[in-house]
């Protein structure tokens, strides 16, 4: 097995005593970790799009079941996982935690700069998704929900939230952003055999899609307009749907956190501690899963001198090239809005093969807590990730999904940084999904027909434009005790 020859370096014996713990000793978690308890500065309220006024829950309530809201508002620290989405995580969960060993011997590192990464693709999606997704279909189920509408970029998330519906016989609709439906055509065979139905984003299922469609007959779509099409469909079905979102919200990065609280069991246990946790980042689900409970042991004070470091895609790169500010969270401006980092709902990225980090925004949470300075964010190029994430595979055996390669971009920087400086460092990230759909993406990389697109300023500045943010919306931003 893989686990039985890379996870510790010292020895077999290790490796196998450590093999155990990552999958025998730890139990999948059994509550989610909510970091909102822990903020020194409470996050920002999202705002009624037509009134401009904090949201109540019940403005929520044509989308999502109100125990899905009550997470999303919810300031306790730690929310019961109810026993039947257990029962399915328990199907991959926990996931395991592997030393990259082999990866740290191909680079030449000195031993104490150690790489650790937690393997999310597992999961019968292939990606961290599930996580969330199960819980979601689980809610809606218990809430007398008929179907579930969603969008999904890459098709991490279509495919985890189909496979959800299945195993609580909730019928899902799925729209894909098209670039991404047409590079990645199994995707598409997953969702259908799992029984729920896709469509290629922009479409003429939707009034907004259409409206896209016949301004821009070619146009590749976007996150935020497949968001559009999605909640349209929703707010359309006379009651009898709802939506869900795969990452962004603050209820579908706790669900996430079963990631990161098994990985601190797993650190403990093997005598290791991360001082740096990295993660890629689109929406930011990913990203919060694995840093949020590290964090929340930092903010709390039972934790020091660990730093988190987010990566995104230079094509679209929200934390470092956004502005924070009240935005939409999709291109039709029907959402409430957040106060995140935005490149403007009317960005439409570049057609890079990391669909599921091709979102205007990220999640308030992480926007949150950068500007509170608990953690850093850096853009990289496509080129730059897939090699770091060949070599990656080369070592270990994993073929990474491309938003998977950023986080091990930000994992091989950070090795090198400290190897040049010839300090110890303990590199932990989140290795959140396998690429065997993203063959194509892979076949252009071999055959050096993989293009960089750093997005530029210009038009960066002229999507920003229409930032309600930007245009006097804004909401007073709480003090601190």
């Amino acid at each position: 097995m893989h686990v039985m020859h890379h996870v510790l370096r010292p020895n077999a014996a290790a490796r196998r005593a450590f093999a155990a713990i990552a999958c025998d000793s730890v139990k999948v978690p059994k509550a989610w970790y909510n970091i909102q308890a822990d903020l020194k500065v409470p996050l920002p309220p999202p705002l009624h799009p037509g009134e401009l006024r904090p949201c109540l829950p019940d403005d929520f309530a044509p989308l999502f079941p109100m125990s899905l809201i009550q997470q999303e508002i919810s300031t306790e620290r730690y929310i019961d996982i109810p026993e039947p989405v257990r029962e399915v995580l328990e199907l991959w969960r926990p996931s395991p935690l592997f030393r990259a060993s082999r990866w740290e011997k191909a680079l030449k590192l000195p031993q104490d700069v150690k790489i650790f990464y937690k393997y999310e693709g597992g999961s019968p999606s292939g990606s961290h998704k599930t996580n969330t997704a199960v819980a979601q279909i689980f809610y809606n189920k218990e809430a007398g929900t008929k179907k579930v509408t969603t969008e999904t970029g890459a098709g991490q998330w279509g495919s985890a939230l189909a496979f959800s519906g299945a195993q609580f016989d909730l019928p899902v609709e799925v729209y894909q952003v098209k670039v991404s439906y047409e590079q990645k055509p199994y995707r598409k065979a997953f969702i259908e055999t799992c029984g729920a139905q896709i469509y290629p984003s922009p479409s003429h299922r939707t009034q907004y899609g259409a409206k896209v469609l016949q301004e821009d007959p070619a146009c590749p779509g976007s996150l935020g307009i497949a968001i559009s099409e999605a909640i349209e469909a929703c707010v359309t079905s006379g009651g009898t749907a709802k939506y869900a979102l795969g990452s962004v919200l603050s209820h579908v990065l706790m669900h996430q956190t079963v990631i990161g609280l098994e990985a601190i069991e797993q650190m403990e246990i093997s005598g290791e501690s991360p001082d740096v946790v990295v993660g890629c980042t689109g929406g930011g689900s990913n990203f919060a899963g694995i840093t949020f409970p590290f964090l929340g042991q930092k903010l709390r004070g039972e934790r020091n001198k660990i730093r988190f470091v987010a990566v995104e895609p230079a094509a679209c790169p929200s934390l470092t090239k956004g502005v924070y500010a009240y935005d939409f969270g999709d291109t039709a401006q029907m959402t409430p809005l957040i106060k995140a980092h935005t490149l403007g709902a009317a960005f439409i990225p570049p057609k890079v093969h990391s669909g599921g980090l091709r979102y205007h925004a990220m999640a308030p949470l992480i926007s949150h807590l950068k500007e509170l300075g608990e953690l850093e964010a850096r853009a990289v190029p496509q080129s730059a990730a897939f090699q770091a994430g060949a070599s990656f595979f080369q070592s270990e055996g994993i073929l990474p999904a491309p938003e998977a390669t950023h986080a091990i971009e930000g994992a091989l920087a950070e090795a090198k940084d400290a190897a040049s400086k010839g300090e110890p460092r303990s590199i932990l990230f989140n290795m959140c999904g396998h690429g065997h759909f993203d063959m194509a993406a892979w076949q252009k990389w071999s055959e050096g027909q993989l293009e960089d697109f750093d997005y530029p300023d210009e038009l960066v500045q002229e999507a920003l434009k229409s930032v309600p943010g930007l245009n006097g919306v804004d909401w007073p931003m709480p003090s601190a005790d």
